[in-house]
Order: C-alpha cells, then structure tokens, then sequence
C-alpha cells in the first residue's frame, strides 16, 4: 500500500466515527507489605516498570534473607509513607517518572531518608539534578501504538504514518475542531509520554502549548493512565509498552488492556522478544550517584552480576528483554 493511498484509507476509515462508552478507570496497588518495615531502598515512579520492580522487590534479599527494596506504585492512594514515623516521608504518591525522579531530588536535598531510588521508563539527562543522579539500565522494553480490536486506523503501519499522526497531519486525522481520530497520550510526566513524544518527533512543551490540537491525554476529563487500553474506542490510537502488554495478557499484572490491539509498526510485529522490536528502550533504576559504589545499592543495581540483572527469569516473565548493558553507571546528570 503506499503512502498516499494510505493515508486516503486511514482518513476515509476514521470517518466512521464510532461513539466512546463510559468506562470507569481504575489501578490496583502493591506497595510494600511484610518485613522489614522500613526498607533499605524505598522507591517510586514509573508505572511501567512498577509490576516487575514490585516482584523484584519480593524476590531481592541479603545474606540474611532480608528483603531490601520497597517498590511504590505509581497510582493508588493519595499519599504513601515510605518510613513509619518520620512525618516528612508522607508524600504525594507519585506518578510517573518525571514525578519519580522529582521526589527523589527533594528527598535528597532535605536528607530525610524517605527515598533512595526511583524507577524511570526514559531518560532524562537534559537538565542538571539538584543532587547528581544515575540512571542504571536494567532492562529492555519496546513501544508501539494500541488500537481497539475493530478499530478503523490500520493495524499495520509505517513510523512516518505514525509520526504524521501525532502531529496532527489533516490527511491522517482529519480537521478541526471535530477530528476523524482521536490522538492520544498518557498523563504529564509519564516516561512513555516523553519516550513517545521523542519517537514521533515532538516536543511536551508544543503539546502543551496547544501546537498539536488533534492530541488530547485526558479521558472524561481525568488523565490518562499509560497503558491502559481501556481509554480506546475504535477511532483511537495511544502509546502502549509491549512489556506492559504481554504482562497483562497473562495476568502477571492486573489486565487493562480492555479491547486493545498492538500495532506493527514498519512491519515489525511486537512479540515477547520485545528486544529486537524496532522502538526499543531502556528502563531504569535511577540512584544518586554517590552512592553508586555503596555496597549495598551497588549489589542490588549496580553491574552485570547485580542482584536486579541476574533476576532474568522475573524480568521475562513481566515482558521485558534482558539488557547487555544492565548495572551500567554511565547515564548520569
């Protein structure tokens, strides 16, 4: 099919437009449960990473079969307390990596103890950290679009259809103010946004701006939660983690993939070995840097034989490809 041609399809399909039903959007949590109380290495941030982080967190222990990481979800309750009894670490729960990182910073800066680590599906080097941090590779995950089972966008596209998608090409989405296609994002500060947004070659502050009006991140006027499928109707499209995915379908965690379907992208089908997709990314645990030759986050973090990068059977089962360059300390800030 070329180009033209397809665009004329997408375009014509859309047209369709098929009405959204009201879905009631909602996350399970699994933050830290059982001895100790608290962790050695509390963490928060990405929801990508949450659910495999969480079983690392069950199955990560010392010589004395003490479990050290405290894994936070990104949703949930309104606030967390990651030490009992320290009033400063009741905070905000956060959402997403950008959110991650942020409480991180602060809780170094004020040196509280509350947080030691966050988890992160991007990598955020463009602005210096008030306290230097380390993104530490861990695992490999791959992105593509999600559609709805019988949508009218086509299952398999090229990137640039993709890319001219998300910037509102009338040939692919229609005009305004009543486009043909909804195009959507996940929340603010969301990895996947700013991974997605770096593959389709835009920027956060123009979506914010208002540049591309065809992209909305918001779902009967709440955020939209990264990859939940549910958000879709059969005239959507939104980034969704093949890692995520897979997790999902065997309900390694909790399925909101609702009537979800992955899309090819250059005719690449995105299977299990997410690895050799072609919108490949790292994810991250991100530390401070001082504290990258600590024996303690060195062991769990840090190198190849890192307790993290050896946990391989636990990083397939939740989707993910293992990393050559896991426990690697280069990416810092």
């Amino acid at each position: 099919m070329s180009t033209v041609t397809r665009k004329r399809y997408l375009i014509a399909a859309v047209a369709l437009g098929l009405a959204t039903a009201a879905i009631s959007v909602s996350a399970a949590t699994a933050d830290p449960s059982g001895a100790p109380t608290p962790r050695a290495l509390n963490g928060v941030g990405s929801d990508t990473v949450q659910g495999v982080e969480n079983a690392l967190a069950n199955a990560i222990t010392d010589g004395s079969g003490t479990k050290l990481l405290g894994s936070w979800d990104a949703t949930g309750s309104a606030t967390i307390t990651t030490v009992p009894g320290n009033a400063a670490c009741t905070i905000t729960r956060p959402n997403g990596s950008n959110a991650g990182r942020n409480a991180l910073e602060n809780s170094l800066q004020a040196n509280d103890g509350c947080l030691q680590y966050a988890r992160s599906s991007s990598l955020n080097l463009t602005s210096a950290a008030p306290v230097p941090l380390t993104y530490v590779p861990f695992a490999i995950d791959a992105v593509t679009y999600a559609v709805t089972s019988g949508s009218n966008v086509p299952r398999q596209l090229a990137l640039t259809d993709v890319k001219a998608i998300y910037h509102c090409d009338p040939n692919y989405v229609g005009t305004a103010p009543n486009y043909s296609l909804k195009v959507l994002l996940p929340q603010a500060g969301s990895g996947t946004r700013s991974f997605w947004e770096s593959t389709v070659g835009i920027t956060d502050a123009d979506v914010v701006a208002g540049k591309y009006a065809c992209i909305s991140d918001k779902f009967n006027g709440q955020p939209i939660e990264e990859h939940d499928g549910r958000v879709l109707d059969n005239n959507s499209i939104a980034p969704f983690s093949i890692a995520q995915y897979i997790a999902q379908s065997s309900n390694t965690i909790t399925d909101h993939r609702g009537q979800a379907v992955l899309g090819t992208i250059d005719g690449l089908t995105p299977t299990v070995e997410n690895g050799n997709f072609g919108v490949t990314r790292e994810v991250y645990n991100v530390i401070p840097t001082s504290k990258v030759g600590d024996p303690q986050y060195a062991s769990v973090f840090v190198g190849p034989s890192s307790k993290v990068c050896t946990n391989v059977t636990i990083l397939n089962q939740y989707g993910f490809a293992t990393d050559p360059n896991c426990g690697s300390t280069a990416s810092h800030t």
